[in-house]
């Protein structure tokens, strides 16, 4: 209990300055993201902020189901090379021609984003990009780019596309199909005029021979799909748990159970015809794929976020937040919009949103109730999702694909990543604040 805290009289002081060192040190980057907020939360209860029960029940486990199954499904789909046929397909399709090529994998890793997380997108995608730069013998750099910028704007589409939406669909109890009809519009413009922008300006710079071209259509897409079993098993599968998210609503099923669901089916066809030892060590292999890191990342982070919410210190945001807008969504939904797209772009927009989510709850009320605040929780979506293309380590993607470039040899630059992505961020957030201008208040 709040009145057995021994150190610090005051609870709100003691809860915000755990909270605040925590996300300190995440920044920092010296202690891994999911030891440090464990530890955040441990530190909450052997403080006597919340007891041990009130921990586990602040944890959000449709929220964590659901990266989980999503997690098991992506890995075994992974194995039968359909991502990488549909990059290889995508090319041939365009004849190899550079400007093209640019078209493509920029639809292909946002349309990808929207169903898988982004950080396993660009793992993906980017190999098969230096393959196929390499055949041209183009600079990979600006393909690099508009990867990066794909995933994060293509990932907004969807409930399952970024974290963000993870946990605003899962503390909302929103459907698969409310995120695709309210924010799908902004996202299918933002994309457009990003990859409409890139090729306008790299075109004259993207130039390959017809020797150079002629080799990367000898590349045989079908030789990409390993295993023509596991392909059919998996897309069976995808579509099912798609049509589960969609028709969610009418049958009363979480997101969570849908995806664990999938998980477990597809684990038992990809493992069906082997034998018990086989089939023990092929389903401990696709556990061991799951990013826990992540999963225990967001476990202590919703209760040290929990710990904010008991001690009352997010009522008093949120009461700071209505007087700020006058209790108006208008100004409420763009101070949201801009305010989570910059922030997003310093730091890990998970902690961020997580941190939002009960402050705008608590705000609900003096809004005029959830229905009248949804422009704000679109705004939040819209912002922290685009805004985690603003720097190089705006996302966890945008990091990955700089690790991998460096790797190759083509380093992406901290102050030349900036001279990218803030145009592109603020032109995406522009594009979102009309849009959400013209459907919720014109």
């Amino acid at each position: 209990m709040v009145e057995n805290i021994v150190f610090l009289s005051n609870p709100k002081w003691l809860a915000s300055s755990i909270m605040i060192a925590c996300y300190l040190v995440l920044f920092s980057e010296k202690v891994n993201r999911a030891v440090i907020a464990l530890l955040s939360a441990m530190i909450m209860i052997v403080l006597g902020i919340f007891s041990q029960a009130e921990a586990f029940r602040a944890i959000d486990f449709n929220t964590i189901s659901l990266l989980i199954g999503m997690m098991v499904i992506v890995s075994i789909t992974e194995r039968s090379g359909l991502f990488q046929f549909v990059a290889v397909w995508g090319a041939k399709l365009v004849r190899a021609n550079p400007a093209g090529l640019m078209v493509v994998l920029g639809l292909v890793t946002a349309l990808f984003s929207a169903f898988l997380d982004n950080v396993t997108t660009v793992l993906l995608i980017v190999p098969v990009t230096f393959q196929m730069t390499r055949k041209l013998q183009i600079t990979p750099y600006p393909y690099l780019l508009i990867e990066i910028f794909a995933s994060n704007i293509g990932g907004t589409a969807t409930l399952i596309g970024d974290p963000p939406n993870i946990l605003i669909g899962s503390a909302l109890e929103l459907s698969f199909m409310d995120f695709v009809v309210h924010l799908a519009p902004a996202v299918v413009i933002a994309l457009f005029v990003l990859i409409l922008g890139f090729v306008l300006i790299w075109r004259p710079n993207l130039q390959a021979t017809d020797k150079n071209r002629a080799a990367m259509m000898r590349i045989q897409a079908k030789s990409c799909i390993v295993d023509k079993t596991l392909l059919h098993q998996s897309l069976f599968v995808l579509s099912l748990v798609i049509c589960g998210f969609v028709l969610a609503e009418k049958f009363n099923l979480s997101n969570g159970s849908i995806a664990l669901c999938g998980a477990a089916v597809l684990l038992v066809l990809y493992t069906l015809k082997d034998k018990h030892h086989t089939r023990d060590e092929k389903t401990e292999e696709m556990f061991n794929l799951v990013d826990w890191t992540t999963v225990f990342f967001f476990c202590g982070l919703f209760m040290v976020v929990f710990g904010l919410e008991k001690t009352g210190v997010l009522d008093i945001l949120g009461q700071h937040f209505v007087a700020l807008t006058n209790a108006s969504v208008k100004r409420a939904t763009f101070l949201v919009l801009f305010s989570s797209a910059f922030i997003s772009s310093a730091i890990d927009n998970i902690p961020f949103v997580a941190t939002m989510i009960p402050t705008l709850k608590a705000m609900e009320e003096s809004f005029g109730g959830r229905e009248a605040m949804m422009p704000v929780w679109w705004a939040l979506s819209l912002g922290s999702c685009f805004g985690g293309n603003g720097s190089l380590i705006g996302a966890s993607a945008n990091v990955i694909v700089a690790g991998l470039a460096s790797r190759e040899g083509h380093p992406l630059k901290f102050l030349g990543f900036l001279l990218w992505s803030v145009p592109v961020m603020l032109i995406s957030i522009l594009i979102s604040a009309v849009y959400l201008y013209l459907k919720f208040f014109c």
